[in-house]
């Protein structure tokens, strides 16, 4: 069964933003956390569930890419700050968290910095795509 597809461009899009000194396992980890905060806010970004030939079933995921993006500790603290004053559904991750063992101990290491001394190691973004791509604007695509 052939199926004829057009591409399609979404309004919206999710981004993730990382900064470029971290470590393969970093980046792949703070992903990870990143979109998953970004699904649960925002479920309108989950298509259907997935199942194979044989009926075996699978669960939901994006129903639209995810842009990854690098930058300087600089760009990022500057992209975070440009996706709270659009007001932009939001992920982060700090460099505390590679520190801490579970989800109780993370929040309070982020409850614990002032929003402008958050010392990001990334950021997931989700919204219009224009005011997204501003607000990522001069990151370099994730090698």
């Amino acid at each position: 069964m052939e199926r004829e597809s057009a591409p399609v461009r979404f309004d919206t899009k999710i981004a993730v933003l990382l900064r470029e000194d971290l470590a393969t396992w970093q980046r792949l980890n703070v992903t990870a956390f990143l979109v998953s905060g970004i699904g649960s806010a925002e479920p309108e970004v989950i298509g259907e569930p997935y199942a194979d030939a044989d009926g075996i079933e699978y669960l939901a995921m994006f129903r639209q890419p995810v842009l990854v993006l690098e930058g300087s500790k600089e760009h990022l603290s500057a992209a975070h700050a440009k996706a709270v004053k659009r007001g932009l559904t939001l992920s982060v991750f700090t460099t505390e968290l590679f520190t801490t063992g579970n989800d109780q101990d993370n929040r309070e290491a982020v409850r614990e910095v002032p929003t402008d001394k958050l010392d990001l190691a990334g950021i997931g973004l989700y919204g219009p795509r224009n005011a997204v791509d501003r607000v990522v604007k001069g990151a370099r695509m994730h090698p």
